[in-house]
Formats: structure tokens, sequence, C-alpha cells
């Protein structure tokens, strides 16, 4: 599993992720590991602990645990990660906890500890999946996908079919009452992003008033409140092996709240390819994919959730995409990869204004 993410979208974990800069392995202290282990009495008691480094950043590192026929993934924040993300990983517990039962695609709660004296930082262990993550395949899908075209499509059903059955959790009755506040989601979107970027500004950026303002006139009639991942992707799920293709789970939660829904499905798809078949999601082969009309309306099936108001979901995607990829920007310095969020940011905020100017949608 990786806290990586691709194309428009990839750099969105990366700026939220403090800009995570190269992978560095953080030393696990495996006896002190396997002790917390007996004494919880997770599977592979009495076996020898065996740790496999898969990846990490400032944010998070990942480890393959083995004990004997036992398989899990341990996740936590680096020495170096600020304080807050100890609350941020058992945030991510609570939600992996509260998925299991439900249908929807997830890794298996396996265990938490909140003590910091175990490994320096709180962690939790997940069931480990056997699949296939898209930011692994260097731009092309893994067999049969990539070969057979007939056989693609399944991938984004399966994705937009994921945070489908997300929405219809009953978040209340898993114990998340006090994850997020849907009361004001909307109204908070707004304000939170714009002062968050009046603090950093140091540029206009074209179509920032229009799209704004817009989003303060248009807010959702219908707003159901549910549980959104946040940064929903095809950087941030993992497939089984094989077709047809099968959601295996949704990953990193770290951006996991109870807001509106239906503001996963607008991320998902505000870089989907038009009519013209272009696509900002350079991450991924997209050719062959249904179009952005076919996996709304799967989406729609599947959840029961009316999507008439695409647009506003549309529009607030590219804006706070936009805001806080303007972030990186404004702290690349040298840095070519942040610099390169420049021209993304103008684009994006374009692009929203634009969709706000000739958008059907009245709220």
């Amino acid at each position: 599993m990786s806290d990586a993410c691709g194309a428009n979208q990839q750099v969105m974990s990366d700026a939220c992720g403090a800009n995570q800069q190269a992978m560095s392995e953080t030393e696990l202290d495996t006896e002190r590991l396997t002790t917390w282990m007996d004494e919880a009495a997770l599977p592979g008691k009495g076996e020898p602990l065996q740790a496999r480094f898969l990846s990490g950043g400032t944010q998070n590192v990942i480890y393959e645990l083995t004990r004997g026929d036992a398989r899990c993934v341990l996740r936590m924040p680096p020495t170096g990660a600020p304080p807050d993300r100890d609350t941020g990983i058992l945030r991510e517990w609570r939600i992996i906890e509260a998925l299991d039962g439900t249908e929807v695609p997830h890794t298996k709660a396996v265990g938490v500890c909140e003590d910091p004296s175990v490994l320096g930082r709180p962690f939790y262990l997940m069931g480990f999946v056997d699949g296939w993550s898209p930011m692994d395949t260097h731009g092309r899908w893994p067999e049969p996908f990539d070969s057979d075209a007939s056989a693609r499509p399944g991938l984004s059903y399966q994705l937009a079919e994921g945070i489908a059955l997300l929405s219809k959790v009953d978040w209340r009755a898993r114990g998340l009452q006090d994850l997020g506040r849907p009361d004001g989601f909307h109204e908070r979107q707004v304000a939170r992003w714009i002062g968050f970027l009046e603090r950093i500004k140091k540029r206009e950026l074209p179509g920032l008033e229009v799209a704004t303002a817009w989003l303060k006139e248009h807010k959702p009639l219908d707003f159901i409140p549910g549980l959104m991942h946040g940064d929903y992707q095809f950087a941030n799920v993992m497939y089984r092996h094989g077709a047809p293709a099968q959601l295996a789970a949704i990953v990193d939660w770290e951006m996991g709240t109870v807001g509106d829904p239906k503001l996963d499905l607008g991320w998902m798809v505000q870089s989907w390819p038009g009519d013209d078949g272009q696509s900002d999601m350079t991450y991924v082969d997209m050719r062959g994919m249904p179009s952005r009309d076919e996996v709304v309306a799967h989406y729609a099936a599947v959840s029961g959730r009316q999507v008439d108001d695409l647009d506003y979901y549309l529009v607030l995607a590219k804006w706070k995409l936009a805001i806080v990829l303007e972030q990186g920007f404004q702290r690349a310095g040298d840095d070519e990869k942040l610099l390169a969020f420049g021209p993304v940011v103008t684009d994006l905020m374009t692009s929203a204004a634009e969709l706000a100017e000739t958008s059907d949608y009245r709220g």
C-alpha cells in the first residue's frame, strides 16, 4: 500500500502530506512489537516476527508483518511527523474498524496501540491485501486489463462503486457521530479554504472570485451527511488480481470524515476524460474507460443519491484542489516538482470558474 497519489490529484496527497519527499525507512523495534502483539493476543503468538518496509514519507510509514501463517500491515507516523499525526492515525483506525461488517471494500482492522512507549508513536495493524495498486503499475494496467480493453471499464465502475457503498454506511450506528461536523459542512468548506488561501496568497488566481462567489450561492439543497474518504481516486484503492475487476480495498483514510459524500464523487471525476477523450489524469491509462456520465450514473444507482447537482461538486473539487496545490507552489523554492504546480493551479481555478459560469445548476 502506498501514501502516494497521481497526476493532478496525485499532488493533492503530496501537498496535504506536507509535500512528501523521498521514501525513508524507519527502524522498527520488533522485540517490543512482538511483546505487544503477544499481550494483545494477536494471531501468530509465539512465532518469530518478520517486518518488511513497504513505503513511507513524512506522514506515515507502512510495514508488512509476518508471524507464521499470520500476515498484516502496520501503519504509523514516522519519528519526525508532527504531533497531530498521532491523532490522525487513531482517526484512521476508527474508520477502518467501523467499516468491518459493511459492504465497503476495506482492510480488516486487526489491532491498535495508542501507547507511544511501544514504538515511539501510536500505530495500528490492518489486514494484508493480496492485490495491486494503480500507483504501482507505472501508467499501464496489469494484465488482463492492459491488453483486453473490454475488461478495463470495470476498473472505473468498481472505483465509483466503492464510494457509493461508503456513502450508504450508517455512520451513527457505527459510532462515528463525532468524526466530523456535517452541519454547515459546505459553508465551512468555502470559509476554511478561502481563509487558508488568504494566509498564503502571493499572487492573483484568475477565476478565484467567480468560483468562490458561485459556491457560496449554490449550496446543495438535499445534502445528506455520510462517511467520506476525502481524497478518493485510483491512487487510493487496491484491486484484486485478475478479471473481472474487483475492488479489494479503499486505503489511506487520513482525510476521512463525516461530511458530504458527493464531494468524493466530484473529486474522483473532476479530471475524468471529457467527450473529446482528453484527461488530466495522466498517472493511469484512461483509454477505453466509460464516460464521466456513465460512472456517475453507476454511482447514483448504487448509492441511491441523486446527481443532478454534480456541477456544484465539480466546481468545489477543482477550486479546493487548486488552493491546496497553491500551498505547495508557494513553498516550492527551487523544487521542480512543486514549481510544476503553478500552472496546474491556474488551470484548475480557471476551469472551476468557467464551469460555474456555464452551469445550469441553480442550487
